[in-house]
């Protein structure tokens, strides 16, 4: 028999999102696209407490929402509880769950650490899984969910050097999945986005270095990196992942759901 679900929502205004690594790059820009819809915020990243909470005022105060900050170890299932049971006791719920916190290292399969393995699984993928499955029991409840999982183009195809990173993504993609038939009669929906190159500090410091050891400009560096796979020559700013995150989010995307959404300038479709 399939359960009573709500009418559809209007406004997103008033709901909660929890967003992990969202003190820089493409978490920041997303936390910035939602409270500008009046959507309150669980920030999360590795600042100290005194500039998480500093960060965390200067939203309530930009878009007059609530915001609260914590910098939880991804890598510790306990720290995950704890900081699950702390933003949902501060907000009630969490509606709109986006799972953006990752980390990288690139080296061949034969010589790749085991550590640097383990800790690219635990914060890109086990940490997901766990704050999924801490917030599902709110969002069922409310008969509504979002949850939206930052996975990577490296999550539908791979590059040499990326083993951990690929798997990880590819496990995104599959809990993802998961989820989503799971939910399906509850309101809830489950979606990964894809980006290829994404504009941030950590992919301009490559251009950099790149740049010099050919003796090229910034933008020819830049060029060369990004069509050795991307045909669209630029690469995306963080703040249109939040903009597609916005339309995931409304009611207008209700029916989209255990899907993996490129935004990759043509990467995949080669």
């Amino acid at each position: 028999m399939l359960k009573s679900i709500p009418p559809i929502n209007t406004t997103l205004q008033g709901k909660t999102a929890l967003i992990t690594g969202s003190t820089s790059g493409i978490g920041l820009a997303s936390a910035h696209v939602l409270a500008e819809q009046g959507i309150n915020l669980v920030l999360h990243g590795l600042l100290s407490d005194d500039e998480g909470i500093s960060l965390a005022q200067e939203f309530s105060k930009k878009y007059q929402i609530k915001a609260i900050f914590d910098n939880a170890n991804l890598m510790d299932s306990n720290a995950i509880s704890a900081f699950m049971n702390k933003a949902i006791k501060a907000m009630g719920s969490i509606d709109i769950l986006i799972n953006n916190a990752g980390i990288q290292h690139t080296e061949a399969v034969d010589t790749f650490p085991e550590n640097k393995w383990n800790a690219i699984i635990a914060i890109n993928l086990t940490a997901a899984f766990h704050t999924i499955q801490l917030a599902l029991n709110a969002m069922k409840a409310n008969s509504w969910g979002r949850i939206i999982n930052i996975a990577s183009v490296h999550g539908l195809v791979a590059s040499k050097n990326k083993a951990a990173y690929c798997a990880a993504k590819h496990g995104i993609v599959g809990l993802t999945k998961v989820v989503a038939l799971e939910c399906a009669e509850d309101g809830i929906t489950a979606n990964a986005i894809c980006p290829g190159w994404v504009d941030t500090p950590l992919i301009n410091d490559q251009i950099t270095d790149i740049a010099k050891k050919e003796n090229n400009s910034f933008e020819q560096a830049k060029y060369q990196l990004i069509t050795t796979k991307q045909p669209v020559p630029e690469m995306m700013a963080p703040r249109q992942i939040g903009e597609f995150i916005l339309f995931l989010c409304s009611d207008s995307a209700r029916s989209i759901t255990g899907s993996s959404l490129p935004m990759d300038g043509a990467w995949t479709a080669q």
